[in-house]
């Protein structure tokens, strides 16, 4: 089958080949054919280090497909049927699953970086970008890492469901529970910075502040729910215009970046919560003042894939896109093949595209 292989961290290049195979389904996986997956900037993340992985590699972690094997041991689903893949699958045994923290499980994360599941060449073993590796025809997981899906929501809208989706719109959902009436302000404006817009949206938030450098993003916060949009140099207007000078009840930083989460630390009132969404470098730093930390009486928030328990919010969140209420053609920017991964990677780099969908033939 075809797949995209990163040989090592850091390569400028995806090796594009048709010689990839798979390791046989065990008695608890099952093997989807990839039918859409995004690219990510997570994605670039893992091939250059920032977030570590295994290599050789095979990138992608947001997709959808159908199944086409399950173990001997799976009755969650079965040949056919429509899924989502989770890429952080949780074990629903240890104590953080049983304590209503499934996004935090670390199990089948942990076995990623030992157990590959390509194989390419003469044998030689691939790994799944977060055990998943969806910029491949085919994939085989943990039946946990796989959701059943309504067949009429479209591959592409499955995708997205994955990760930006989640991540974002469970963002302000689940991790701030924004509340209605309330003030909000979003610090980067790509896929997953949309998706915290919609889902502030849709949790009744009277003001929603945009910031993204790139002007040609505004319009697009605007017409997935921002009331406002500004760049970088235009927040203390916005600050002062749109509370008084007091600053948003949540400030989101969906960056990855020490200066943006102090930028979003900045635009939150007293007493507010700040919530960091994007995913930073090991060694980027951030600094509070302990005495701010204190006496203004903010909580800084993670949210590491939207606080989700998959097995509720993937379903979720494809009835609210049936409904109308989500938003997710909106996101995509492009629609590619496979083969022309690499020049999805480059335009990712630029930080003007949203979404590329790779639709496999």
């Amino acid at each position: 089958m075809r797949a995209a292989l990163l040989h090592a961290v850091g390569d400028d290049k995806l090796d594009i080949r048709d010689d990839v195979t798979l390791a046989p389904v065990g008695p608890g996986d099952v093997r989807v054919r990839i039918k859409a997956t995004g690219v990510c900037h997570s994605d670039l993340s893992a091939m250059t280090g920032v977030l570590p992985q295994p290599v050789p590699l095979i990138p992608g972690h947001e997709g959808a497909g159908e199944v086409v094997e399950v173990g001997e041991h799976v009755g969650s689903v079965k040949p056919g049927d429509h899924v989502v893949i989770s890429w952080r699958p949780a074990c629903q045994e240890c104590d953080l699953c049983l304590g209503g923290q499934p996004f935090l499980c670390m199990k089948y994360i942990i076995e990623s970086f030992t157990k590959g599941n390509f194989r390419f060449g003469a044998g030689t073993t691939a790994f799944g970008m977060a055990g998943c590796g969806t910029w491949a025809e085919e994939i085989v997981v943990p039946s946990v890492g796989v959701v059943r899906i309504d067949p009429e929501v479209p591959w592409e809208a499955a995708a997205l469901i994955g990760c930006g989706i989640t991540t974002g719109v469970g963002a302000a959902i689940n991790t701030a529970r924004v509340r209605p009436g309330s003030t909000v302000a979003v610090i980067g404006c790509g896929g997953v910075g949309l998706s915290v817009i919609q889902g502030a949206r849709i949790s009744g938030a009277r003001t929603i502040l945009a910031v993204d450098p790139l002007e040609s993003k505004h319009a697009l916060a605007k017409k997935v729910g921002a009331t406002h949009a500004v760049s970088p140099d235009e927040v203390p207007a916005a600050l002062a215009e749109l509370t008084g000078g007091s600053g948003f009840d949540y400030g989101f930083e969906v960056v990855g970046k020490s200066a943006t989460i102090q930028s979003a630390w900045q635009l939150t009132r007293a007493g507010g919560d700040v919530i960091v969404v994007g995913a930073g470098a090991a060694d980027d730093m951030v600094s509070i003042s302990a005495f701010s930390l204190l006496f203004e009486g903010k909580k800084l928030l993670s949210s590491l894939y939207g606080e989700a328990d998959v097995r509720h919010d993937f379903p979720y969140f494809a009835k609210l896109y049936k409904a109308g209420r989500l938003d997710l053609e909106s996101l995509i920017s492009s629609r590619i093949k496979l083969a022309d991964l690499n020049d999805a990677v480059t335009a990712l780099k630029s930080g003007e595209v949203l979404r590329q969908i790779v639709v496999m033939d």
